[in-house]
């Protein structure tokens, strides 16, 4: 026989009772939050994937190892053009973004 356990939920019951619906100012800016802690991770990911350090990106990038950190910790948010960069000039990539209603 299975046992559930009540007090468990799902990750959106849980943003709901925590931070309000969709659509309200705490649980937009908790989405914010996320979706740039995401590209900060992203890139520290590719970047460790591809086996650079952080000064290696930056210098390709013609930044400061500082500034990619700040983006990878969450601490700075960058801007599309800066994103650009990084993904072509550093991971010799393309930048695709997309709109989601």
């Amino acid at each position: 026989m299975k046992t559930t356990n009540k007090n468990l939920m799902t990750l959106e019951e849980f943003k709901e009772k925590n931070y309000g619906k969709r659509g309200t100012k705490e649980r937009d800016e908790l989405e914010v939050g996320y979706e740039n802690f995401k590209i900060g991770a992203l890139i520290q990911d590719t970047r460790l994937e591809l086996g650079m350090t952080q000064e290696q990106l930056a210098e390709k990038v013609g930044t400061t190892k500082s500034y990619i950190s700040k983006i990878e910790n969450n601490i700075k948010e960058a801007r599309i053009s800066t994103l650009q960069k990084i993904v072509k000039l550093g991971f010799g990539g393309h930048l695709e973004l997309s709109i989601k209603i």
